[in-house]
């Protein structure tokens, strides 16, 4: 059991210093190309991991201290230091990776570190040149603006001032009026923002677009793929596995739609209706974080020897930061601390039934995180996006028999709401996708033609949605508000198809569960020393790029949603 001797608030800030830094990888290149042998490359690459573990230590604290609290001036300042020392960074690592990928000792360290190393190398080579480093530094500062725009949203509602997250909870009240009226204030503020929002998306797109034409390619697309760590599947076929959404999961998800409406008795949806899911109010907290952290930890402690010791590790560490404040950086995420082997979670609790979801999906990025810290090798530590998703998506359904503890009488509530909501975001992970590939292969369309192209792309998948009440929002701008097309692109995929393989651990855990458990377990301690597909094989998990899997997945749960009793709720 690992030993948290600090707290997070103990943690030191240091901002790293670009000569200090600089210094240090020139020493440690120089002692790597001085090798002449795999033995004495052995040391090499053992100082360069220990010093970039050291480094992306510090890193990922002034990221987190930034996004606590956006309008500190030290974090903020630190903040943009890193903007513009991570392509410096970057340029380094590529320099490494070079010698190893050409090394004459490659052979006897593929043995030492396994081929998937090299292969990941050989990806970072063909994505990064030193070349591109003005534009990258650019491209990080452009994003933190726009986090720094949405993070700063003071927004006036019924006599009070909210940020997004806090507005949020509004939006999906039993009151159709106080919905409507939140919604509204939303799409207000939006287009107060858009012009702003639509100048950082636009400078992004050109930047990326000339960095991929500066290394040879066509544009933005495989360099994305290539940044991303895909080394087993292309954009052909991803396209492949959306039109597998479209056939198997778009009907089903409006025939959800459909059936909530009916039993909500509203006879013209709009967008924020389909926030509230029975009559009754959606499942809610038996409380607040402090709370629902006390229950998450009974939780975990009585899941496994592993996660509670797990649970324990982050509580004693204050490696939580839950609730919504001023400043704040909108949404939630997991990240890692190197040196302290220490997972951390941040969110924006509101009171919805999100609250939950988020000790469950970022509980599940964190236990992966604890349980393949072991790994020495850091690259294999942390696997690709869409592999890291299955951790957290398959969480959120191995707590299910758990509900009870945070909904009380609105557990079943819950659960149907979760696997409906789960099988309803498919569609639009999908549309998130296909619009960004056709961002990146029209970079030069106008803010209103990308906004058209995502209303239409969104009319195949989503025809339920309607913004009748929104006219920033009837224009096409709802992406706009997703993180993910501005900070990390073509990442969104990665959701629905972890989603899809965590319907796969649902119905084998419904069948046996300590079965699924161990499966998960071992999936988790692999971190990412394989790809995803070499992961799903690993672990004898289906490929949801191969053709049909997308149906196998779903049959299940078709007969899981037929034991709920709805008209009870």
């Amino acid at each position: 059991m690992k030993q948290q001797h600090l707290t997070f608030e103990e943690y030191p800030l240091h901002v790293p210093s670009e000569k200090k830094v600089v210094k240090k990888l020139e020493s440690l290149i120089q002692e790597l190309e001085e090798c002449g042998s795999a033995n004495t490359a052995k040391v090499a690459i053992k100082h360069w991991n220990k010093f970039m573990n050291e480094l992306a230590t510090d890193m990922q604290i002034i990221t987190v201290r930034y996004t606590i609290d956006t309008t500190n001036p030290v974090y903020k300042n630190a903040q943009e230091k890193l903007d513009e020392i991570s392509p410096l960074i970057s340029n380094y690592s590529s320099k490494y990776e070079k010698i190893l990928v050409k090394a004459p000792y490659r052979k006897e360290l593929e043995k030492l570190y396994g081929p998937y190393l090299f292969k990941m190398y050989e990806n970072g080579l063909k994505a990064f040149d030193e070349k591109i480093i003005p534009e990258l530094i650019e491209e990080n500062k452009l994003t933190s603006k726009y986090d720094e725009i949405m993070g700063g949203a003071q927004i006036l509602f019924r006599g009070e001032t909210y940020n997004l997250s806090q507005l949020g909870k509004f939006c999906s009240s039993e009151d159709r009026q106080t919905r409507k009226e939140a919604s509204i204030a939303m799409d207000n503020w939006l287009g107060e923002h858009e012009k702003e929002i639509a100048d950082v998306y636009d400078k992004l797109v050109h930047l990326r677009d000339e960095m991929a034409k500066k290394l040879g390619f066509k544009n933005f697309v495989e360099l994305s793929y290539l940044r991303l760590g895909r080394t087993d599947y292309d954009a052909k076929m991803v396209a492949g596995y959306r039109t597998q959404i479209k056939q198997d999961v778009v009907p089903l998800a409006q025939k959800l739609f459909k059936k909530q409406m009916k039993e909500l008795g509203i006879k013209n949806p709009q967008t924020y209706d389909y926030n509230l899911k029975f009559k009754t109010g959606n499942p809610k907290p038996v409380g607040d974080s402090v709370l629902l952290t006390k229950i998450a930890k009974s939780m975990y402690e009585d899941m496994s020897k592993e996660s509670s010791e797990f649970i324990n590790f982050m509580i004693d560490g204050h490696l939580l930061d839950l609730d919504a404040r001023k400043g704040k950086a909108p949404g939630g995420y997991c990240t890692y601390f190197p040196v302290y082997k220490a997972p951390f979670i941040f969110s924006n609790f509101n009171g919805t039934e999100g609250d939950v979801n988020v000790l469950c999906h970022e509980g599940g990025h964190a236990f992966q995180a604890y349980l393949s810290s072991p790994i020495k090798i850091p690259e294999y530590q942390e696997p690709t996006m869409e592999s890291a998703e299955i951790h957290s998506m398959s969480m959120e359904f191995f707590t299910w028999p758990y509900m009870d503890r945070f909904f009380g009488k609105d557990a079943e509530k819950y659960r149907y709401a979760h696997l409906t909501d789960a099988i309803e975001f498919l569609p639009y992970g999908i549309t998130i996708d296909e619009f960004q590939h056709w961002v990146y292969e029209h970079p030069n369309a106008t803010h209103e033609e990308r906004c058209a192209k995502y209303l239409e792309i969104e009319r195949a998948n989503l025809p339920n949605r309607k913004y009748d009440d929104c006219p920033i929002a009837a224009k096409g701008t709802r992406w706009m508000r997703q993180s993910h097309v501005f900070g990390s692109p073509f990442y969104y995929i990665d959701y629905t198809l972890a989603q899809v393989v965590a319907f796969q651990f649902l119905a084998e855990d419904l069948k046996n569960h300590d079965r699924a458990w161990k499966k998960y377990v071992k999936l988790c301690k692999l971190g990412g020393s394989l790809p995803f597909t070499g992961l799903l094989n690993k672990v004898h998990l289906r490929n949801p790029f191969e053709s049909g899997n997308v149906k196998k997945n779903i049959k299940p749960l078709l007969k899981v949603l037929k034991e709920f009793d709805v008209e009870k709720f």
